[in-house]
Protein backbone atom coordinates (compact mmCIF):
# COMPACT_ATOMS: atom_id res chain seq x y z
CA UNK A 1 0.00 0.00 0.00
CA UNK A 2 1.39 3.05 -1.09
CA UNK A 3 -0.04 5.87 1.36
CA UNK A 4 0.65 4.87 4.88
CA UNK A 5 -2.62 3.68 7.07
CA UNK A 6 -3.30 2.99 10.32
CA UNK A 7 -6.40 1.31 11.71
CA UNK A 8 -8.42 2.61 14.76
CA UNK A 9 -11.28 0.23 15.99
CA UNK A 10 -14.14 1.01 18.56
CA UNK A 11 -14.08 -1.88 20.74
CA UNK A 12 -14.80 -0.33 24.26
CA UNK A 13 -18.38 -1.12 23.76
CA UNK A 14 -20.12 -2.97 27.25
CA UNK A 15 -22.62 -6.05 26.81
CA UNK A 16 -25.94 -3.96 27.88
CA UNK A 17 -27.92 -4.43 24.51
CA UNK A 18 -27.06 -7.58 24.60
CA UNK A 19 -27.74 -8.34 28.10
CA UNK A 20 -24.39 -9.72 28.52
CA UNK A 21 -21.69 -9.48 31.09
CA UNK A 22 -19.23 -10.10 28.57
CA UNK A 23 -18.12 -7.27 26.01
CA UNK A 24 -19.76 -7.44 23.30
CA UNK A 25 -17.11 -7.36 21.25
CA UNK A 26 -15.69 -10.81 22.14
CA UNK A 27 -18.69 -12.60 21.33
CA UNK A 28 -18.45 -14.69 18.79
CA UNK A 29 -18.86 -14.83 15.11
CA UNK A 30 -17.45 -18.04 13.42
CA UNK A 31 -15.82 -19.17 16.57
CA UNK A 32 -13.85 -16.29 16.64
CA UNK A 33 -14.15 -12.90 19.19
CA UNK A 34 -15.84 -10.33 17.11
CA UNK A 35 -13.31 -7.53 17.55
CA UNK A 36 -10.74 -10.10 16.51
CA UNK A 37 -12.35 -10.49 12.70
CA UNK A 38 -12.18 -6.99 12.31
CA UNK A 39 -8.46 -6.59 13.14
CA UNK A 40 -7.60 -9.43 11.12
CA UNK A 41 -9.51 -7.73 7.81
CA UNK A 42 -6.83 -4.68 8.76
CA UNK A 43 -4.03 -6.58 9.11
CA UNK A 44 -4.72 -8.70 6.16
CA UNK A 45 -4.13 -5.31 4.30
CA UNK A 46 -0.82 -4.06 5.94
CA UNK A 47 -2.63 -1.56 8.18
CA UNK A 48 -0.11 -0.87 10.38
CA UNK A 49 -0.25 0.14 13.34
CA UNK A 50 -3.75 -1.02 14.48
CA UNK A 51 -5.28 0.98 17.67
CA UNK A 52 -7.65 -0.51 19.67
CA UNK A 53 -9.79 1.59 21.87
CA UNK A 54 -11.34 -0.41 24.54
CA UNK A 55 -12.64 0.27 27.87
CA UNK A 56 -10.64 0.02 30.63
CA UNK A 57 -13.35 -2.16 32.69
CA UNK A 58 -12.87 -4.99 30.01
CA UNK A 59 -8.88 -6.07 29.90
CA UNK A 60 -9.98 -9.17 28.14
CA UNK A 61 -10.79 -7.31 25.21
CA UNK A 62 -7.30 -5.86 24.34
CA UNK A 63 -6.07 -10.07 25.15
CA UNK A 64 -8.30 -11.01 22.30
CA UNK A 65 -6.82 -8.93 20.01
CA UNK A 66 -3.44 -9.64 19.96
CA UNK A 67 -0.26 -8.62 21.29
CA UNK A 68 0.76 -6.25 17.94
CA UNK A 69 -2.51 -3.95 18.70
CA UNK A 70 -2.22 -0.64 20.39
CA UNK A 71 -4.40 -0.44 22.70
CA UNK A 72 -6.46 3.15 24.03
CA UNK A 73 -8.48 3.17 27.27
CA UNK A 74 -11.63 4.93 26.82
CA UNK A 75 -12.40 6.21 30.47
CA UNK A 76 -15.60 7.60 30.13
CA UNK A 77 -18.16 6.72 27.08
CA UNK A 78 -19.32 9.86 25.58
CA UNK A 79 -19.95 8.51 22.49
CA UNK A 80 -18.28 7.41 18.93
CA UNK A 81 -16.87 10.55 18.43
CA UNK A 82 -15.27 10.76 22.03
CA UNK A 83 -13.80 7.04 21.16
CA UNK A 84 -11.94 7.99 18.02
CA UNK A 85 -10.55 11.06 19.54
CA UNK A 86 -8.93 9.20 22.22
CA UNK A 87 -6.60 7.51 19.05
CA UNK A 88 -5.15 10.62 18.34
CA UNK A 89 -2.46 10.65 20.56
CA UNK A 90 -0.91 7.26 19.36
CA UNK A 91 -1.91 7.64 15.54
CA UNK A 92 0.86 8.68 13.13
CA UNK A 93 2.04 12.14 12.25
CA UNK A 94 1.37 11.86 8.66
CA UNK A 95 -0.87 9.16 6.30
CA UNK A 96 -4.42 8.08 6.44
CA UNK A 97 -6.68 6.48 9.22
CA UNK A 98 -9.69 3.96 9.12
CA UNK A 99 -11.87 4.02 11.47
CA UNK A 100 -14.46 0.88 12.27
CA UNK A 101 -16.10 -0.90 15.25
CA UNK A 102 -15.74 -3.87 16.66
CA UNK A 103 -19.10 -5.41 16.66
CA UNK A 104 -18.49 -5.60 12.10
CA UNK A 105 -16.99 -8.79 12.01
CA UNK A 106 -18.38 -9.61 8.51
CA UNK A 107 -16.50 -6.97 7.37
CA UNK A 108 -14.44 -8.70 4.56
CA UNK A 109 -10.33 -7.22 3.94
CA UNK A 110 -11.33 -6.76 -0.22
CA UNK A 111 -13.80 -4.62 0.99
CA UNK A 112 -11.19 -2.02 3.34
CA UNK A 113 -8.78 -2.54 0.24
CA UNK A 114 -11.19 -1.07 -2.02
CA UNK A 115 -11.99 1.75 0.37
CA UNK A 116 -8.31 2.93 0.64
CA UNK A 117 -7.97 2.40 -2.86
CA UNK A 118 -11.29 3.93 -3.72
CA UNK A 119 -10.18 7.21 -1.33
CA UNK A 120 -6.91 7.32 -2.71
CA UNK A 121 -7.76 8.13 -6.18
CA UNK A 122 -10.83 10.29 -5.34
CA UNK A 123 -7.95 12.60 -3.81
CA UNK A 124 -6.12 12.53 -6.39
CA UNK A 125 -8.31 13.89 -8.78
CA UNK A 126 -9.85 16.26 -6.17
CA UNK A 127 -7.65 17.59 -3.27
CA UNK A 128 -10.67 18.97 -1.65
CA UNK A 129 -11.44 15.01 -0.26
CA UNK A 130 -11.52 15.57 3.45
CA UNK A 131 -13.48 12.20 3.95
CA UNK A 132 -14.50 8.91 2.79
CA UNK A 133 -17.39 7.31 4.19
CA UNK A 134 -18.83 3.77 4.18
CA UNK A 135 -22.48 3.64 3.52
CA UNK A 136 -25.01 0.80 2.59
CA UNK A 137 -28.21 0.73 0.23
CA UNK A 138 -30.77 -1.11 2.09
CA UNK A 139 -34.02 -2.36 0.92
CA UNK A 140 -35.65 -0.69 4.14
CA UNK A 141 -33.61 1.65 5.67
CA UNK A 142 -35.43 2.44 8.80
CA UNK A 143 -34.14 3.32 11.76
CA UNK A 144 -30.57 4.23 10.28
CA UNK A 145 -29.60 7.64 9.42
CA UNK A 146 -29.78 8.65 5.32
CA UNK A 147 -26.77 9.78 3.30
CA UNK A 148 -27.38 13.07 1.44
CA UNK A 149 -25.17 13.35 -1.91
CA UNK A 150 -25.71 16.47 -3.85
CA UNK A 151 -25.80 17.00 -7.66
CA UNK A 152 -22.28 16.15 -8.02
CA UNK A 153 -22.77 12.80 -6.36
CA UNK A 154 -20.25 13.79 -2.98
CA UNK A 155 -21.87 14.10 0.72
CA UNK A 156 -24.12 16.91 1.66
CA UNK A 157 -25.41 15.81 4.74
CA UNK A 158 -26.30 12.68 6.64
CA UNK A 159 -29.70 13.08 8.49
CA UNK A 160 -31.05 11.10 11.58
CA UNK A 161 -33.84 9.51 10.75
CA UNK A 162 -36.08 11.13 13.35
CA UNK A 163 -35.01 14.49 11.26
CA UNK A 164 -35.79 13.69 7.77
CA UNK A 165 -37.85 15.55 5.61
CA UNK A 166 -40.59 12.67 3.26
CA UNK A 167 -37.68 13.30 0.88
CA UNK A 168 -34.93 12.43 2.59
CA UNK A 169 -36.69 9.50 4.63
CA UNK A 170 -37.25 7.88 1.22
CA UNK A 171 -33.39 7.88 0.53
CA UNK A 172 -32.35 3.78 0.43
CA UNK A 173 -28.34 4.92 1.54
CA UNK A 174 -27.62 4.99 5.02
CA UNK A 175 -24.21 5.82 6.51
CA UNK A 176 -22.62 2.34 8.48
CA UNK A 177 -20.58 4.50 10.73
CA UNK A 178 -16.89 3.53 9.07
CA UNK A 179 -15.08 5.77 7.55
CA UNK A 180 -11.43 6.66 6.44
CA UNK A 181 -9.60 9.90 6.30
CA UNK A 182 -6.15 11.60 6.77
CA UNK A 183 -4.85 11.76 10.02
CA UNK A 184 -4.38 16.07 9.83
CA UNK A 185 -8.59 15.67 9.07
CA UNK A 186 -9.43 13.98 11.92
CA UNK A 187 -6.82 16.06 14.28
CA UNK A 188 -8.43 19.46 12.84
CA UNK A 189 -12.08 17.88 13.53
CA UNK A 190 -12.71 15.38 16.28
CA UNK A 191 -11.49 18.09 19.11
CA UNK A 192 -14.58 20.51 17.54
CA UNK A 193 -17.07 17.74 18.20
CA UNK A 194 -19.73 18.89 20.58
CA UNK A 195 -22.55 16.71 22.52
CA UNK A 196 -26.00 19.02 21.18
CA UNK A 197 -27.73 15.90 20.19
CA UNK A 198 -30.52 13.88 21.72
CA UNK A 199 -27.68 11.24 22.77
CA UNK A 200 -25.99 14.03 24.66
CA UNK A 201 -22.46 12.20 23.11
CA UNK A 202 -19.64 12.85 20.92
CA UNK A 203 -20.89 11.51 17.90
CA UNK A 204 -18.26 10.35 14.91
CA UNK A 205 -21.29 11.05 12.27
CA UNK A 206 -20.60 14.91 12.87
CA UNK A 207 -16.98 14.80 11.48
CA UNK A 208 -18.51 14.67 8.04
CA UNK A 209 -20.96 17.28 8.83
CA UNK A 210 -17.81 19.85 9.63
CA UNK A 211 -16.10 18.61 6.49
CA UNK A 212 -18.65 19.70 4.35
CA UNK A 213 -19.39 22.82 6.24
CA UNK A 214 -15.60 23.47 6.34
CA UNK A 215 -15.50 23.61 2.26
CA UNK A 216 -14.05 19.81 2.08
CA UNK A 217 -15.92 17.57 0.09
CA UNK A 218 -17.00 14.05 1.59
CA UNK A 219 -17.15 10.76 -0.99
CA UNK A 220 -19.25 7.49 0.23
CA UNK A 221 -18.38 4.00 -0.97
CA UNK A 222 -20.82 1.94 -0.85
CA UNK A 223 -20.54 -1.44 0.56
CA UNK A 224 -22.74 -4.80 0.77
CA UNK A 225 -25.21 -4.46 3.36
CA UNK A 226 -24.47 -7.53 5.31
CA UNK A 227 -20.75 -7.03 5.71
CA UNK A 228 -20.97 -3.35 7.32
CA UNK A 229 -24.00 -4.69 9.86
CA UNK A 230 -23.40 -3.80 13.44
CA UNK A 231 -24.32 -6.67 15.88
CA UNK A 232 -26.28 -4.97 18.97
CA UNK A 233 -28.23 -8.46 19.92
CA UNK A 234 -28.76 -12.18 20.59
CA UNK A 235 -30.97 -12.27 17.20
CA UNK A 236 -28.17 -10.18 15.35
CA UNK A 237 -25.08 -12.45 16.50
CA UNK A 238 -27.29 -15.84 15.21
CA UNK A 239 -27.65 -14.13 11.68
CA UNK A 240 -24.18 -12.97 11.64
CA UNK A 241 -22.91 -16.44 12.58
CA UNK A 242 -25.28 -17.89 9.80
CA UNK A 243 -23.61 -15.54 7.51
CA UNK A 244 -19.80 -15.96 7.88
CA UNK A 245 -20.54 -19.83 8.93
CA UNK A 246 -22.06 -19.73 4.69
CA UNK A 247 -19.48 -17.57 3.76
CA UNK A 248 -16.67 -19.40 4.49
CA UNK A 249 -17.97 -23.08 2.94
CA UNK A 250 -18.40 -21.44 0.22
CA UNK A 251 -15.10 -20.34 0.00
CA UNK A 252 -13.77 -24.02 0.64
CA UNK A 253 -16.14 -25.12 -2.39
CA UNK A 254 -14.70 -23.12 -4.54
CA UNK A 255 -11.74 -24.48 -3.53
CA UNK A 256 -12.36 -28.03 -4.60
CA UNK A 257 -13.69 -29.55 -1.10
CA UNK A 258 -16.59 -30.85 -0.64
CA UNK A 259 -19.10 -30.05 1.69
CA UNK A 260 -22.06 -33.06 2.22
CA UNK A 261 -24.37 -29.95 4.23
CA UNK A 262 -23.58 -26.74 4.84
CA UNK A 263 -26.57 -26.64 6.80
CA UNK A 264 -25.03 -28.59 9.54
CA UNK A 265 -20.93 -27.84 8.94
CA UNK A 266 -19.54 -24.55 10.78
CA UNK A 267 -15.83 -23.61 9.39
CA UNK A 268 -13.84 -20.96 10.70
CA UNK A 269 -12.65 -17.51 9.12
CA UNK A 270 -8.61 -18.85 8.04
CA UNK A 271 -9.33 -22.74 8.03
CA UNK A 272 -7.34 -24.18 5.32
CA UNK A 273 -8.85 -27.31 3.83
CA UNK A 274 -7.05 -29.28 0.88
CA UNK A 275 -8.82 -30.13 -2.77
CA UNK A 276 -11.03 -33.46 -2.51
CA UNK A 277 -11.16 -33.24 0.99
CA UNK A 278 -14.99 -34.64 2.09
CA UNK A 279 -16.30 -32.77 5.41
CA UNK A 280 -19.17 -34.52 6.86
CA UNK A 281 -22.13 -33.42 8.35
CA UNK A 282 -21.75 -31.96 12.42
CA UNK A 283 -18.64 -31.12 11.72
CA UNK A 284 -16.84 -27.94 13.43
CA UNK A 285 -13.27 -26.84 12.36
CA UNK A 286 -12.19 -23.78 14.22
CA UNK A 287 -9.28 -21.67 15.01
CA UNK A 288 -5.96 -22.25 12.85
CA UNK A 289 -6.65 -25.51 11.49
CA UNK A 290 -5.17 -27.09 8.43
CA UNK A 291 -6.52 -29.98 6.90
CA UNK A 292 -4.93 -31.64 3.88
CA UNK A 293 -5.87 -32.90 0.63
CA UNK A 294 -8.09 -35.93 0.41
CA UNK A 295 -8.99 -36.40 3.44
CA UNK A 296 -11.99 -37.67 5.40
CA UNK A 297 -13.63 -35.66 7.98
CA UNK A 298 -16.64 -36.06 10.11
CA UNK A 299 -19.34 -36.93 9.96
CA UNK A 300 -19.19 -35.19 13.67
CA UNK A 301 -15.91 -34.36 14.20
CA UNK A 302 -14.33 -31.36 16.10
CA UNK A 303 -10.92 -29.86 15.12
CA UNK A 304 -9.43 -26.53 16.79
CA UNK A 305 -6.23 -25.29 15.79
CA UNK A 306 -4.90 -28.30 14.30
CA UNK A 307 -2.95 -29.60 11.61
CA UNK A 308 -3.42 -32.72 9.36
CA UNK A 309 -2.33 -34.30 6.52
CA UNK A 310 -2.70 -35.96 3.50
CA UNK A 311 -5.76 -38.50 3.34
CA UNK A 312 -6.59 -38.61 7.25
CA UNK A 313 -9.68 -39.74 8.46
CA UNK A 314 -11.16 -37.75 11.55
CA UNK A 315 -14.91 -39.62 12.66
CA UNK A 316 -16.95 -38.89 15.68
CA UNK A 317 -13.50 -37.50 17.18
CA UNK A 318 -11.97 -34.41 18.85
CA UNK A 319 -8.59 -32.93 17.96
CA UNK A 320 -7.40 -30.25 19.51
CA UNK A 321 -4.04 -28.03 19.52
CA UNK A 322 -2.23 -31.25 17.44
CA UNK A 323 -0.44 -31.93 14.43
CA UNK A 324 -1.40 -35.29 12.32
CA UNK A 325 0.64 -36.53 10.12
CA UNK A 326 -0.35 -37.92 6.36
CA UNK A 327 -2.64 -41.27 6.25
CA UNK A 328 -3.60 -41.34 9.94
CA UNK A 329 -7.25 -42.73 11.39
CA UNK A 330 -8.49 -41.35 14.52
CA UNK A 331 -12.01 -42.82 15.81
CA UNK A 332 -14.47 -43.37 16.32
CA UNK A 333 -14.76 -41.85 19.80
CA UNK A 334 -11.62 -40.50 20.37
CA UNK A 335 -10.23 -37.78 21.80
CA UNK A 336 -6.76 -36.22 20.58
CA UNK A 337 -5.36 -33.12 23.37
CA UNK A 338 -3.34 -30.60 22.86
CA UNK A 339 0.38 -31.03 22.14
CA UNK A 340 0.16 -34.15 20.32
CA UNK A 341 1.71 -34.93 17.69
CA UNK A 342 0.74 -37.90 16.04
CA UNK A 343 3.03 -39.82 12.77
CA UNK A 344 2.41 -41.25 9.48
CA UNK A 345 -0.02 -44.01 9.28
CA UNK A 346 -0.83 -44.25 12.88
CA UNK A 347 -4.16 -45.90 13.60
CA UNK A 348 -5.94 -44.62 17.10
CA UNK A 349 -9.15 -46.94 17.93
CA UNK A 350 -12.55 -46.24 19.32
CA UNK A 351 -12.42 -44.14 22.48
CA UNK A 352 -8.81 -43.46 22.81
CA UNK A 353 -7.60 -40.08 24.55
CA UNK A 354 -3.73 -38.89 23.70
CA UNK A 355 -2.62 -35.82 25.41
CA UNK A 356 0.81 -33.72 25.12
CA UNK A 357 2.37 -37.12 23.67
CA UNK A 358 4.59 -38.18 20.29
CA UNK A 359 3.26 -41.03 18.75
CA UNK A 360 5.58 -42.79 16.05
CA UNK A 361 5.24 -43.74 12.39
CA UNK A 362 2.59 -46.99 11.95
CA UNK A 363 1.97 -47.01 15.69
CA UNK A 364 -1.36 -48.17 17.31
CA UNK A 365 -3.44 -46.79 20.32
CA UNK A 366 -5.90 -48.84 20.65
CA UNK A 367 -9.47 -48.53 21.76
CA UNK A 368 -10.28 -47.53 25.18
CA UNK A 369 -6.27 -46.50 25.74
CA UNK A 370 -4.95 -43.08 27.81
CA UNK A 371 -1.53 -41.88 26.72
CA UNK A 372 -0.40 -38.89 28.45
CA UNK A 373 2.76 -37.34 28.30
CA UNK A 374 4.64 -39.80 26.53
CA UNK A 375 6.72 -40.50 23.41
CA UNK A 376 5.70 -43.22 21.29
CA UNK A 377 8.23 -44.78 18.91
CA UNK A 378 7.65 -46.29 15.46
CA UNK A 379 5.17 -49.53 15.29
CA UNK A 380 4.31 -49.45 18.88
CA UNK A 381 1.38 -51.39 19.72
CA UNK A 382 -0.38 -50.25 22.62
CA UNK A 383 -3.32 -52.63 23.50
CA UNK A 384 -7.00 -52.22 24.40
CA UNK A 385 -7.31 -50.37 27.95
CA UNK A 386 -3.39 -49.48 28.49
CA UNK A 387 -3.16 -46.75 30.89
CA UNK A 388 -0.03 -44.16 30.83
CA UNK A 389 -0.19 -43.48 34.67
CA UNK A 390 1.39 -39.94 34.03
CA UNK A 391 0.28 -37.84 36.93
CA UNK A 392 1.70 -38.75 40.53
CA UNK A 393 -1.47 -36.17 42.51
CA UNK A 394 0.85 -33.06 42.16
CA UNK A 395 3.53 -33.41 38.96
CA UNK A 396 3.42 -34.83 35.74
CA UNK A 397 5.93 -37.37 34.39
CA UNK A 398 6.34 -39.08 31.16
CA UNK A 399 7.24 -41.99 29.44
CA UNK A 400 9.46 -43.24 26.48
CA UNK A 401 8.80 -46.04 24.68
CA UNK A 402 10.82 -47.53 22.17
CA UNK A 403 10.31 -48.78 18.59
CA UNK A 404 8.76 -51.95 18.52
CA UNK A 405 7.44 -52.26 21.97
CA UNK A 406 4.48 -54.33 22.38
CA UNK A 407 2.00 -53.30 25.31
CA UNK A 408 -0.33 -55.83 26.34
CA UNK A 409 -4.30 -55.03 26.95
CA UNK A 410 -4.90 -53.82 30.36
CA UNK A 411 -1.93 -52.56 31.56
CA UNK A 412 -0.71 -50.00 33.56
CA UNK A 413 2.79 -47.81 32.65
CA UNK A 414 3.75 -45.65 35.55
CA UNK A 415 5.72 -42.91 34.82
CA UNK A 416 8.47 -41.99 34.84
CA UNK A 417 9.38 -45.27 32.60
CA UNK A 418 11.31 -46.15 29.60
CA UNK A 419 10.10 -49.44 27.46
CA UNK A 420 13.12 -50.71 25.42
CA UNK A 421 12.98 -51.66 21.67
CA UNK A 422 10.84 -54.69 21.36
CA UNK A 423 9.83 -54.61 24.80
CA UNK A 424 7.09 -56.71 25.54
CA UNK A 425 4.30 -55.73 28.39
CA UNK A 426 2.08 -58.91 29.50
CA UNK A 427 -1.73 -58.04 29.04
CA UNK A 428 -2.85 -56.73 32.90
CA UNK A 429 0.29 -55.42 34.00
CA UNK A 430 1.42 -52.69 35.99
CA UNK A 431 4.97 -51.61 35.20
CA UNK A 432 7.00 -49.31 37.50
CA UNK A 433 10.37 -50.27 36.54
CA UNK A 434 12.39 -50.09 33.16
CA UNK A 435 12.25 -52.41 30.60
CA UNK A 436 14.95 -53.57 28.73
CA UNK A 437 14.98 -54.35 24.87
CA UNK A 438 13.52 -57.01 23.87
CA UNK A 439 12.12 -58.30 27.18
CA UNK A 440 9.00 -59.69 28.52
CA UNK A 441 7.86 -57.81 31.37
CA UNK A 442 4.90 -58.89 33.61
CA UNK A 443 3.51 -57.12 36.18
CA UNK A 444 0.20 -58.73 37.43
CA UNK A 445 -0.78 -60.45 40.56
CA UNK A 446 -0.56 -64.49 41.25
CA UNK A 447 -3.89 -65.95 40.91
CA UNK A 448 -5.18 -67.99 43.11
CA UNK A 449 -7.81 -70.98 43.04
CA UNK A 450 -9.50 -71.40 46.37
CA UNK A 451 -10.92 -74.74 45.84
CA UNK A 452 -14.45 -75.54 47.04
CA UNK A 453 -14.56 -71.94 48.21
CA UNK A 454 -18.50 -71.32 47.28
CA UNK A 455 -19.55 -74.73 49.27
CA UNK A 456 -17.92 -73.72 51.92
CA UNK A 457 -19.40 -70.14 51.98
CA UNK A 458 -22.89 -71.10 51.10
CA UNK A 459 -23.20 -75.05 51.84
CA UNK A 460 -24.52 -75.98 48.68
CA UNK A 461 -22.20 -77.63 45.78
CA UNK A 462 -20.96 -75.34 42.85
CA UNK A 463 -22.22 -76.18 39.59
CA UNK A 464 -19.16 -78.09 37.79
CA UNK A 465 -18.35 -77.33 34.29
CA UNK A 466 -18.64 -80.38 33.12
CA UNK A 467 -22.53 -80.11 33.77
CA UNK A 468 -22.96 -77.53 31.11
CA UNK A 469 -21.12 -79.00 28.55
CA UNK A 470 -23.56 -80.21 26.21
CA UNK A 471 -21.57 -82.95 25.09
CA UNK A 472 -20.04 -83.73 28.16
CA UNK A 473 -16.07 -83.74 26.98
CA UNK A 474 -13.59 -82.77 29.25
CA UNK A 475 -12.07 -79.66 28.29
CA UNK A 476 -8.54 -79.29 26.80
CA UNK A 477 -5.70 -78.62 29.87
CA UNK A 478 -4.44 -75.22 29.74
CA UNK A 479 -0.69 -75.68 29.37
CA UNK A 480 1.05 -73.32 32.10
CA UNK A 481 3.63 -71.09 31.69
CA UNK A 482 6.09 -72.68 33.38
CA UNK A 483 8.46 -69.55 34.69
CA UNK A 484 4.76 -68.72 36.89
CA UNK A 485 4.12 -70.06 39.93
CA UNK A 486 1.38 -72.89 40.62
CA UNK A 487 -1.84 -71.51 39.27
CA UNK A 488 -3.79 -73.28 42.08
CA UNK A 489 -3.58 -73.11 45.80
CA UNK A 490 -4.68 -76.66 47.77
CA UNK A 491 -7.04 -76.67 49.74
CA UNK A 492 -6.68 -76.24 53.31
Amino acid sequence: MDVPVCGVVLAAGLGTRMRSDMPKALHHVGGVPMVSLVCEALRQNGISPIIAVVSPEAPEVAAAVGAEVLIVPQHERLGTGHAAAQALEVMPAEGLALITFGDTPLLRAETLRALVAAHVGAHQSEPRLGATLVSAVLEDPAGYGRVVRDQDGWVADLVEQGDCTPEQAAIKEIFAGILIAPVAVLRQYLPRLRQDNAQREYLLTDVPRLIVSGGGLVAAFIAAPEEVRGVNSRRQLAEANQLIWRRELDRLMEQGVTVLDPTSTFVSPGVAVGRDTIIWPGCYLLGRTEVGADCRIGPQAYLEDSVLGRSVSVRFSTVEGSEVGDEVTIGPYSHIRPGTHLGDQVKVGNFAEIKNSRVGAGSKVSHHSYVGDAELGQGVNVGAGAVFVNYDGRDKHSTRVADGAFIGCNANLVAPLELGHQAYIACGSTINRDVPDGALAIGRARQRNVLDWVTRRTGQRALRGHAKRVRGSAPKPRQRDKTQEPETEPRK
